[in-house]
């Protein structure tokens, strides 16, 4: 039986295994996610757009593995997409904006060839907040013109769902799919993973290519997994990356392609962990607290020393309120997409959304674009010479000054923190983050930590948030479901 209650509990390797022995297809499980999205999307808005040549790939899929066997451990896998990833389909690439509603990528981006290489299925696009919350400072987490408010499936209307890539991340959490794509330029992954009881992980930047996204920032933006278990993440992980010879960040980047031989029952070795509370601690809930105190005393039991240190860097507040650099690399990286990446008829710019959106303002404009000013007010030649000194300001306090000098002064392994609380100075560093779930609240408010390491320790977090998982178990559906489990008989 493909019952909610086996997905769950399952893996990717779990429904590679299924399929190998002949009591799982590629098509029975689209047809599953296809019925679970009918059945509660109208509910949580998470969905955009399905893929119409789905079900054909999956059979198509179906057919070669019997011939063939399997590609990979994605092999007709089911995954979604957060709707600024450009695929090269009959599915429209919008960002969430009304002013993007009718373009199409025009060709796949690099991450999404690699998905259909390792024989994935590309199930559709997810809602996000619009222009991955890079529009208005007044915009909810997930709301978007195009697709309206995705709500939160744990307390839809009542807990807030994360941004940017929120659609994504109730997806997994519905089982939509087996996993997702989502993208982060400062929290947009980490944010709605941890709020909907989620794996996410932000990778370095330069592991996944940007090619073929709508962007944000040069310095920051990255896609990522976005999954309900370490093991999926980390298996998802390994397909996205790889050298791209369009997309430079990506060539000093070691390849590692799978990450699955970090899945360690077990820490084989100390680490030492350094909390970092500045910023936030006091204003977290008093049971968020709580769970934070028991998340750290979970940790030294498989084998963790944790360190409470004061600050990141002198500089962290003033780094915290700083987004100059990107006002500056939106302009040029937008213009740069929508003149070379999209199939629309009209020539695209900056200015032209703009003008979209003051001459729809009661249809597409319901919390101001004031972001999008400011961005379009800079040069977009990226010689500015306040923005060249924030760029290394950047680099030097959040990242040489910063968490390298924190984490070497303090002999410290990874940095932990409350959800995605932490998450501007190591975005500003370019460097990785994987929140994994911790528990919940008395009102059943998902909670997540994030471990934070230096420049290309994704298997040194994978490692250690596989452990914590294995150890804890704190994923749990949300409660829509629970009386509501549809099952369907397999071959």
């Amino acid at each position: 039986m493909l019952s909610l209650e086996w997905l769950e509990k399952s893996t990717i390797l779990d429904l590679q295994q299924a399929m190998l022995e002949d009591n799982l297809t590629s098509l029975q499980l689209v047809q599953y996610y296809l019925e679970q999205i009918a059945n509660y999307n109208p509910r949580l808005n998470a969905i955009l757009e399905i893929n119409p040549d789905a079900l054909f790939i999956a059979e198509s899929l179906d057919r070669e593995r019997k011939q063939n066997g399997p590609r990979s451990p994605l092999h007709g896998i089911p995954i979604l997409l957060k709707d600024n990833i450009n695929t090269d389909d009959h599915m429209h690439t919008s960002a969430g904006s009304m002013a993007l509603a009718s373009s199409y990528g025009k060709n796949d981006a690099f991450l999404v060839k690699n998905l259909r290489h390792a024989g994935a299925v590309i199930l559709g696009k997810t809602n996000m907040t619009e222009w991955a919350n890079f529009m208005s400072e007044t915009m909810p987490n997930g709301f978007s013109s195009r697709g309206g408010q995705v709500f939160n499936p744990y307390g839809p209307g009542t807990l807030d769902v994360g941004g940017s890539s929120s659609g994504s991340a109730v997806a997994v959490a519905c089982h939509f799919a087996t996993a997702a794509v989502g993208t982060e330029t400062n929290g947009s992954i980490l944010s709605p993973s941890s709020s909907n009881a989620g794996v996410g992980i932000k990778p370095t930047v330069g592991s996944i290519s940007r090619t073929g996204i709508i962007p944000i920032s040069y310095s920051q933006d990255t896609a990522g997994p976005m999954t309900r278990n370490v093991t999926d993440a980390a298996i998802l992980l390994g397909v996205l990356s790889g050298k791209d010879s369009q997309d430079q960040a990506t060539h000093f980047v070691p390849e590692y392609h799978d990450y699955t031989p970090y899945l360690f029952p077990t820490l084989l070795e100390n680490l030492r962990i350094g909390v970092v509370k500045k910023g936030y601690y006091d204003a977290m809930h008093q049971e968020e607290q709580e769970q934070l105190a028991k998340a750290m005393e979970d940790l030294k039991t498989i084998g963790c020393s944790i360190v409470e240190v004061k600050e990141i860097s002198p500089y962290q507040e003033a780094l915290e309120r700083d987004y100059l650099v990107l006002l500056h690399e939106f302009k040029s990286g937008v213009n740069s997409y929508l003149a070379k990446e999209t199939t629309s008829s009209v020539p695209l710019d900056l200015s032209t959304i703009i003008d979209y959106y003051n001459q729809n303002r009661s249809t597409s404009l319901p919390f101001g674009q004031s972001l999008l000013i400011d961005s379009n007010q800079t040069q977009g030649t990226l010689s500015d010479p306040s923005y060249l000194k924030s760029r290394l300001q950047d680099l030097k306090y959040a990242k040489d000054e910063g968490i390298d000098q924190l984490m070497e002064r303090e002999d410290l392994d990874l940095l932990l923190f409350a959800g995605s609380y932490g998450s501007t100075l190591p975005a500003k560093a370019g460097y990785p983050s994987i929140t994994v779930p911790a528990g919940f609240t008395s009102n059943n408010k998902p909670f997540g930590i994030t471990l934070t390491g230096k420049a290309f320790s994704e298997p040194q977090l994978i490692k250690l948030a596989y452990v914590f998982e294995q150890h804890t178990h704190h994923r749990r559906l949300p409660h829509l479901f629970i009386n509501n489990q549809t099952t369907h008989e397999t071959r």
